[in-house]
């Protein structure tokens, strides 16, 4: 399975965040940093903070920080929010509709390996994931105070 690219930046963010310390970068610098469009990054913070993952304020003394539900957010569950419930394969879109559709045992196939990634991925944290020795390459990274 290949995530989204907004997923994969949703992850980063939060991991770059969890080691922010008492530091609060903006939108731009965590753009900056993670080498992603700066429009890209602002609608990704602008869906964590909507989840209750982060917080933005703008302004002088502003910043990105990351919340205490951020911090223990499920790495399963914020995948499933950003990926969405889809299916793996799209059986019935396009021109033509897979003429398999109505007996085919590989979408039910695919759903469940699909269902057993997010499943797997469910007991870890935010914190997990930028723990050592992630954590040390997220602090060496430029602009990362």
């Amino acid at each position: 399975m290949r995530l989204l690219r907004s997923t994969d930046l949703a992850l980063r963010v939060l991991m770059r965040l969890a080691v922010a310390g008492e530091s609060t970068p903006a939108t731009r610098e965590v753009a900056a940093d993670m080498d992603v469009p700066y429009t890209h990054a602002a609608k990704v913070v602008a869906e964590l903070q909507h989840m209750g993952l982060l917080d933005a304020r703008r302004g002088r003394g502003g910043g990105l920080s990351l919340t205490a539900k951020g911090r223990t957010a499920s790495v399963g569950a914020l995948v499933r929010a950003f990926e969405g419930d889809g299916d793996v394969v799209d059986c019935e879109g396009g021109a033509t509709p897979c003429p398999l559709n109505t007996a085919c045992r590989l979408r039910t196939a695919l759903r469940q390996a699909q269902e057993a990634f997010f499943t797997s991925l469910d007991p870890v944290t935010v914190a997990d994931i930028a723990a050592e020795p992630t954590g040390a390459l997220l602090l060496g990274m430029p602009g990362v105070r």
